[in-house]
C-alpha cells in the first residue's frame, strides 16, 4: 500500500506529456515526409507498443489483468479513448493548427476536475480549481475564438478532451484495484480491434527502414506514456494531477518549431505563460500544504495501489 504522492504525480503525467509531444510531432513528420496515413500510423504505433509491452509481462501480471473486476468499465474506458482519438485526428484532417488542437485539449483538466470532485468525491481545493481554470485561459488565449480565423472544426478537439477526461476519471476509479501495468494492458489490446477498422482501409506496410526505425520508438514511448498517466492516477488525486497535463502545450510547441521551424502566432506565448504558471504554482502550494505526515494520514483514508 502506498501512500499520497502528489510530486511523483506530478512528475509522471509531466512525463508523459513530452513523451505524446514526441510522438505527435513523430506522426507528424512520418505524414509530411513520407506519406504515412494517419489511420495505418496509429495502427503501427499501438500495434507495436502492444507486441513490445506484453513480453515484459509477467505470467502473474497478465492472470490478474485478465481476472480484473473492472473488466467491463476498462471495455467502455478505452471505447471513450478511441472515439477521443477519432475527433482529434478528424480535428486536424482539416486542418486544425496543431497548437491551436493541443490548446483546445486544455478543457479537458476542467471536465476532469469537475467529475473527480462531484462523481469521485475527491476533495478539491480552491487552489486546484484556480490552477485549472488559468489553465483553461490561457488555452483560450492561444485559440482566439473570437477571431475571423477560428474555425468551428477546432471544437472537435473540445468533444474529444471530453471523451479522454470521462476516460481518465474511469482510470483514476480502476487504479484502486488494478495496477497501471493491468490498465495498459486493457488499452493496448481493445484497441486493436478499433484501430483494424480505421487503419486498414489505407494501410500500406511501410519499405523504409527509417519509417519503421520511428514507428519503433513511438510505439515503445506510446507504451510507456500510457504507463506513465496510470501510475500518476495511482499515486495522487485525478484532480490534482490533472493540471500537469497543461505542459503538453508548450512541449508540443517546441517539438514543432526544432523538427517544422513553425512559429505559432504570439498570443500562444502569453497562454503558455499561464498554463506554466498555474503549474509552478499548485506544485508549490501541494509542497507547502501537504508534509509527510499529512500524506501518511491520506493514505490511512484512501486505498492506494503499490507498483
Amino acid at each position: 500500500m502506498s501512500y499520497h504522492q502528489p510530486l511523483q504525480g506530478a512528475f509522471w503525467m509531466v512525463a508523459a506529456g513530452s513523451m505524446f509531444a514526441i510522438i505527435n510531432t513523430t506522426l507528424q513528420y512520418l505524414g509530411i515526409n513520407y506519406g504515412v496515413s494517419s489511420g495505418a500510423a496509429v495502427l503501427l504505433q499501438y500495434g507495436i507498443a502492444l507486441l513490445l509491452f506484453l513480453p515484459l509481462m509477467r505470467t502473474g501480471a497478465i492472470r490478474s489483468a485478465v481476472t480484473s473486476d473492472f473488466r467491463l468499465l476498462h471495455v467502455i474506458r478505452v471505447g471513450f479513448s478511441v472515439i477521443g482519438i477519432q475527433l482529434w485526428t478528424w480535428a486536424l484532417a482539416y486542418p486544425v493548427p496543431i497548437w491551436q488542437g493541443i490548446a483546445l485539449l486544455m478543457v479537458s483538466p476542467l471536465f476532469a476536475t469537475i467529475g473527480s470532485g462531484l462523481i469521485l468525491r475527491e476533495s478539491v481545493s480552491m487552489v486546484r480549481w484556480l490552477a485549472t481554470l488559468v489553465g483553461f485561459i490561457g488555452a483560450m488565449l492561444v485559440l482566439q475564438p473570437w477571431s475571423d480565423g477560428f474555425m468551428w472544426a477546432s471544437l472537435l478537439p473540445v468533444a474529444a478532451a471530453f471523451f479522454w477526461a470521462s476516460a481518465s476519471l474511469m482510470t483514476k476509479f480502476t487504479v484502486s484495484r488494478d495496477t497501471p501495468t493491468t490498465l495498459v494492458f486493457y488499452l493496448l489490446v481493445l484497441m486493436l480491434p478499433f484501430n483494424l477498422v480505421f487503419g486498414l482501409p489505407k494501410f500500406e506496410l511501410p519499405n523504409d527502414w527509417q519509417v519503421w526505425a520511428l514507428l519503433v520508438t513511438i510505439g515503445a514511448l506510446t507504451a510507456f506514456a500510457q504507463w506513465a498517466i496510470a501510475k500518476a492516477y495511482s499515486v495522487a488525486d485525478a484532480s490534482f494531477v490533472q493540471p500537469f497535463d497543461h505542459i503538453k502545450l508548450p512541449l508540443n510547441v517546441l517539438a514543432g518549431f526544432i523538427v517544422f521551424g513553425w512559429v505559432p502566432p504570439g498570443m500562444l506565448w502569453l497562454g503558455s505563460a499561464l498554463i506554466i504558471a498555474s503549474v509552478i504554482f499548485v506544485t508549490h502550494y501541494e509542497r507547502r500544504q501537504n508534509p509527510v505526515e499529512v500524506l501518511w494520514e491520506e493514505a490511512h483514508q484512501k486505498e492506494q495501489i503499490q507498483g
